[in-house]
């Protein structure tokens, strides 16, 4: 009977997705790991972080905050809204070759650097950022956690079981490629889909995913061939490309409600935001000359 408690207790739904998962984590217990990961990070990153008023780091907390918006008002609509995802943004953009960004629990947002050598626009940066929000809102990190705990449980039950450790030999590899890595490249799939629903409802061009992911299949092809699929923590490029033109066509509606207008009068204060910061650039330029 404890066994099945546990298991419904568990039991939970993605949002907006609505796929089944067990996750036996709190969110305001993911949210406390992601505070002191965030202090770590600062600590990891200290020296290479670029200063709130970096055009870089403006501009990433421009199109972050409005994507902070959409999130916040997704968690509302999908029934999935928590403390956790009301907790005020923090942006930091970092100084490195890398080409990454993340969200960690807590709404603590990075950026490297390398990403710009992909996101070239704010409507590129922006279908980043909402893939990585999207993992946060979806409490993918809390999940992995939930099959960490399971799978040690299950791990402990196998040596009960099975002293010699044959079974647990089998085991670990069995569960990396026929659960872990499945469920990997299911929560990245899952994070493209509601990724590019924020990017669009904060009025910033959904087709802007499909150019960055176009840009890195280019890019990595050059430099080396990507492993096989089913071992991969990633599913390929052209399956997520693939998604995102089954995708498109509720994200283009969603980004053009209203006839457009909405997002009309919402992309000309982008622009003025975007002048006015470049120009603050250009005279903090002049000054340090």
């Amino acid at each position: 009977m404890g066994s099945v408690y546990a298991y419904y207790s568990c039991l939970d739904y993605a949002p907006y997705t609505n796929r089944k998962r067990l996750i036996c984590t709190n969110p305001k217990w993911e949210q406390e790991m992601g505070h002191k990961q965030y202090q770590e990070l600062l600590q990891k990153f200290k020296g290479d972080i670029l200063p709130a008023d970096h055009r870089a780091s403006v501009t990433v907390k421009r199109v972050g905050s409005r994507i902070a918006a959409a999130a916040q008002s997704f968690s509302a609509q999908y029934g999935k809204a928590t403390d956790s995802n009301n907790a005020p943004y923090t942006y930091t953009v970092v100084r490195s070759a890398e080409a990454n960004a993340f969200v960690i629990p807590g709404n603590h947002v990075f950026v490297l650097t390398g990403l710009f050598r992909y996101a070239h626009n704010e409507d590129d940066l922006a279908s980043v950022l909402g893939h990585e929000m999207a993992h946060n809102l979806a409490r993918h990190a809390g999940e992995r956690v939930s099959e960490s705990i399971l799978m040690t449980i299950l791990s402990r039950l196998v040596l009960i079981l099975d002293p010699t450790g044959i079974l647990f030999t089998l085991l670990v590899p069995a569960q990396q490629l026929l659960v872990a890595l499945p469920h990997s490249r299911e929560h990245e799939i899952e994070a493209d889909k509601i990724g590019i629903v924020l990017a669009s409802e904060a009025c910033y061009d959904p087709k802007s995913a499909k150019i960055v992911f176009s840009r890195m299949k280019d890019d990595g092809g050059k430099k080396s061939v990507p492993p096989p699929e089913f071992i991969s923590t990633h599913p390929g490029y052209e399956t997520r490309l693939s998604y995102f033109d089954k995708w498109m066509p509720d994200a283009l509606e969603r980004y053009n409600r209203d006839g457009g207008n909405k997002c009309r009068a919402i992309r000309d204060e982008m622009k003025r935001a975007r002048k006015m910061a470049a120009s603050m650039h250009n005279a903090t330029d002049r000054r340090s000359r």
